[in-house]
């Protein structure tokens, strides 16, 4: 137990996570939505997974980068979901030591790693829409598996950094987060002792994420928007919007309450954990939804396996 007295013996065994208590009366109904929001989650990204392992057809850049989007949106669901609906429900608001220590290296390594792969399938976006006789060439596996990588491990290098960094300050007893979820920024706070150091650290370590992320997908796009103005025929520039519209959409739902979040905090708590709710659950339930429902080769797969279920029962 950690000490009163400023020194730091040892860490608590567990976390009190305030959550929604303030609003007792939206637990109930927060608790129904969010577990449909997990559900669907759950369908939509491991379809995705499982469309582009079986068919042949989506075996290309795009759906490689939407697969490693996938599988970071199952991520960040399954580390801070079921503990918020077991709050939620229930009359405990605690969370394990190592529960939250989980929720913080993943979330922040999920969330840095998901800002890179961003701006990697911008890049793809724009040698598509660019560069289509070079594509092929530009974009190839191997380019694939290098920035791909690139992106998971930066994310998890700058999550080491700060998560670790984070766990190490004192918190003199302080064990209560005013939150659904252990998050490094609010871990922080707890602290007893100087955090300028973490501060900085936080700050400098999100440049690269939450601004040169951001940066490159706007570059990507306006290219993009000035070889896409430069096409002859309505047509061609109608086919070349629509490879970019699901990955725009994407981009703009995720940087915009992150930015929103992490550069303009928002006023009070209340709206700060509604801001998170939105990016932790309906972020990861609406990125399959779009890429679905606006792309052509997903639901002709989809078509597939539907007709070859039933040819085969037949």
């Amino acid at each position: 137990m950690d000490t009163v007295d400023g020194e730091n013996t040892s860490s608590p065994t567990t976390f009190i996570l305030l959550g929604f208590s303030e609003h007792p009366w939206l637990e109930t109904p927060l608790f129904g939505a969010i577990l449909v929001s997990y559900m669907l989650t759950l369908l939509g990204n491991s379809s995705i997974i499982l469309l582009s392992l079986v068919d042949p057809r989506l075996h290309t850049p795009m759906y490689f980068f939407l697969d490693n989007l996938s599988v970071l949106d199952l991520c960040v669901t399954c580390t801070i979901v079921p503990q918020l609906l077991a709050n939620l429900w229930g009359p405990e608001k605690t969370i394990a030591s190592w529960g939250c220590i989980v929720q913080a290296y993943f979330f922040h390594w999920t969330g840095c790693t998901e800002c890179a792969l961003l701006a990697v399938m911008a890049f793809d976006r724009y040698v598509a829409v660019c560069k289509p006789l070079q594509y092929t060439v530009i974009m190839s596996p191997r380019l694939c598996m290098q920035t791909a990588a690139a992106a998971w491990a930066s994310g998890l290098a700058n999550s080491l950094l700060q998560a670790t960094l984070t766990f190490q300050l004192h918190r003199c007893g302080h064990h209560t987060l005013d939150h659904f979820f252990c998050e490094v920024p609010v871990l922080i706070k707890l602290a007893c002792s100087d955090t300028t150091a973490n501060d900085l650290s936080l700050a400098v370590g999100a440049v690269p994420f939450a601004l040169v992320a951001p940066l490159l997908v706007f570059i990507s796009y306006a290219l993009i928007a000035r070889a896409v103005l430069r096409l002859p025929s309505a047509e061609g520039r109608g086919k070349a919007l629509s490879t970019c519209s699901s990955h725009l959409a994407v981009v703009i739902m995720y940087f915009g309450p992150a930015i929103y979040m992490y550069l303009q905090p928002p006023a009070s708590s209340t709206q700060a954990k509604f801001t998170s709710l939105f990016y932790c659950v309906i972020t990861p339930l609406l990125n399959p939804l779009i890429y679905t429902l606006r792309n052509k080769d997903v639901k002709r797969a989809w078509r597939r396996i539907l007709q070859s279920q039933g040819g085969g029962r037949s």
